[in-house]
Formats: C-alpha cells, structure tokens, sequence
C-alpha cells in the first residue's frame, strides 16, 4: 500500500495498470497482481467475477414516496432489511454521503437522510461507523456546516475527512489522447473488509447527466491532496463533457475496484437544472434503497424522466455485468414507479448535448 506521500513505483504501476503474472514476468520483474475489491463476491453487484457476463435475473429496488425525509429513507431499507444485513456480516461500515460544496445544503446528503440509515443499522451492528467523505472542495468545513459533527453526540459514528486521514493505492485512469494518468484511490474504497453504503442525493450532472448512488462513490474515492493543492477527481474528466465523455469510460475503469454494497438514495428534496452544485430543488419526495446499486441508479434515472440506456456510464456497468441495468428487470418494492416519475430539468450544458 502506498503511503500518502508514496511515489509511482514499479509495483504501483503493474497494479494501475492491472498486469497479471505473465505480464509481470514479461517485463522482467517481481509479480505484481492487481487487488481487485470483492472479487471473492460472485453473487455481489459490482463482483469482477460478473464482469462481461450480463446479469439476467431481477434486481430487487426499495421505492417509497412520501411527507418525511427521514421515514422514507428507513422505510426504503426496512423493505430490504434481511439481504441488507444479512450482506454486512462482520465488515466495517463506510456510511458515504455527498458533500460536493460546503455552502449550499441542497448539494448535500441530508443529515436525516444520515439518520434514517443510521437509526436503520443500530439494532443490528454494535461496532462504530464511519461517515466519510473526501470532497472537491474542504470536506471539515462542509461536515461543520450542515451539521455532520453531532451525529457524532447521537450515535457511535466517527465523521471523517478521507482526504485527510485514509491512505492511498495507485490505479490508473485515461486523459487527453487515451494517455494513462496516474491516480490516486483512498484504500479505503479498496478494502474488501469494508462495507461501503452510498448515500447519495438524487441530482442531475454538468458532466454525465445524472449523479446518483454510484457516481457518489466513484468521483469520491480519488485523493483531493490538499497539501499540494491536486484534486486526482479531476483526472476523471480532462476533456470537454460529452455523450460519450472520458468521465463515464474511468467511472466504468474504476467501477472494477471500487463498488457500492449497498446504494441509497435521498430524492425527498432533489436538484434539477445545473447540479450537481448549483442546481434547483425539485419536491419529488422519494426514496430509494437497493443492494444492487445500478438497478438503484437506474431506476432514479427513470425517476428523473432521463432515459437510463443514454447514460454511458450505466449502461456499460449492465453490459459488462456490475449489476442489473434492464428497466424491465428491476422488481420495485413499495410504492408503484408510475406514481414517481417526475420530468426533471438536465444541467444546460446536457440539455444541447442530450438534445433534451
């Protein structure tokens, strides 16, 4: 594991680049294997065990709309509540919500959104959490201004900056011309041995259109270094947005090491127009919790009015098998869909390259 002031070496470069033994050996070298997360996991979406073996069976999607942010949430996870915990076992928990920008709430993951999957997991777990973020912007001021830090009175739950406080492991993403770049993933994303739940906020994107349980995860795992002022989030996306953007192919890239186990997503209060920052509210009132966090993602994606097959970056997760993908073969638990399906304004810049 490299150190937060480790260099490129050889090692972290066959692992980037995910040489196995012979390519190892070809270069003359000690054999270096690529770590990859979960791929003990063949029934786990995200697993690479499934990758390029496309998942047929239905995905099962908690859905519940209603008048409280904090009772949807818990409602969306008590649907699922035995396959949830069933799936922890004895696994550190990493309770991720979005804090993009440290001064405007609406770009945030709620702390009753944070509460409900707390209160949520109490009964069931006895070892501390971490609510860990690792933001573009400063993530401790963004915890101290939307009021994270009394979860901490509330519950055992430590609220960390990642960016701060986690090492890092190199992998490799593609920029300008495809050129391999270097990056910078926090280990704790990489860690078999924790259990990652996406809290995301439902929102649209100015770069892949919309941002929900996966991409909260994916565009959160790189090191913002704030010592020497590189935000490796940055390399995800060196070139101009587009349909086709490098953004979604290094989200799919990573999605191979880096994957929700448990994806949920607060639509109580969501954002429509230019988000994934500076957007505006849209009361859609909804919740939504899944194991499978692409049938999650998905499915908020109809939600949203957006159509899920013109989003690259899902749809090259459901054909390469990180989880179910198919509208159609996502069993929606609670309440029905046609009863949540909103027309939600895209960022402006997806507007003219969506044609919406």
């Amino acid at each position: 594991m490299a150190s937060k002031k480790g260099t490129l070496n050889r090692r972290d470069f066959l692992k980037g680049i995910g040489l196995g033994v012979a390519g190892s050996l070809a270069l003359g070298g000690e054999i270096s294997c690529l770590n990859v997360k979960r791929a003990e996991k063949s029934d786990q979406p995200g697993s690479t065990a499934q990758l390029y073996k496309k998942v047929t069976e239905p995905a099962r999607v908690s859905l519940v709309k209603g008048n409280d942010r904090r009772e949807i949430v818990y409602q969306s996870l008590k649907a699922i509540e035995d396959e949830v915990i069933g799936s922890i076992g004895k696994r550190k928990i990493l309770l991720k919500p979005n804090v993009v920008v440290s001064n405007n709430p609406l770009a945030i993951t709620h702390t009753d959104a944070i509460r409900a999957i707390l209160d949520f997991l109490v009964p069931h777990y006895n070892q501390q959490i971490v609510i860990g973020e690792s933001g573009a912007m400063n993530t401790v001021d963004g915890f101290k201004n939307y009021g994270y830090f009394a979860l901490e009175e509330e519950y055992n739950v430590k609220v960390v900056d990642l960016n701060q406080e986690d090492s890092y492991q190199y992998r490799y993403v593609f920029g300008k011309g495809n050129r391999p770049l270097p990056v910078r993933i926090l280990s704790t994303f990489l860690d078999p041995d924790v259990y990652i739940i996406s809290a995301a906020r439902m929102k649209t994107h100015n770069k892949v259109l919309v941002t929900l349980s996966l991409k909260n995860t994916l565009l959160a795992c790189p090191l913002n270094d704030y010592e020497n002022k590189k935000n490796d989030k940055a390399l995800f996306h060196t070139t101009p947005p587009a349909v086709d953007g490098l953004c979604h192919f290094n989200m799919f890239h990573i999605a191979q090491d880096v994957y929700p186990d448990l994806a949920v997503i607060d639509g109580f209060e969501a954002m429509e127009g230019n988000g994934p920052a500076w957007g505006t509210p849209i009361d859609s009132r909804v919740a939504i919790a899944s194991r499978d966090a692409l049938a999650a993602d998905t499915l908020a994606t109809k939600i949203m009015g957006f159509d899920p097959k013109r989003v690259l970056y899902l749809s090259t997760m459901a054909e390469a098998g990180m989880g179910q993908g198919d509208i159609e073969k996502i069993n929606v638990l609670g309440t029905p869909i046609d009863q949540c399906l909103y027309h939600f304004k895209p960022h402006e810049k997806m507007a003219e390259l969506y044609q919406l």
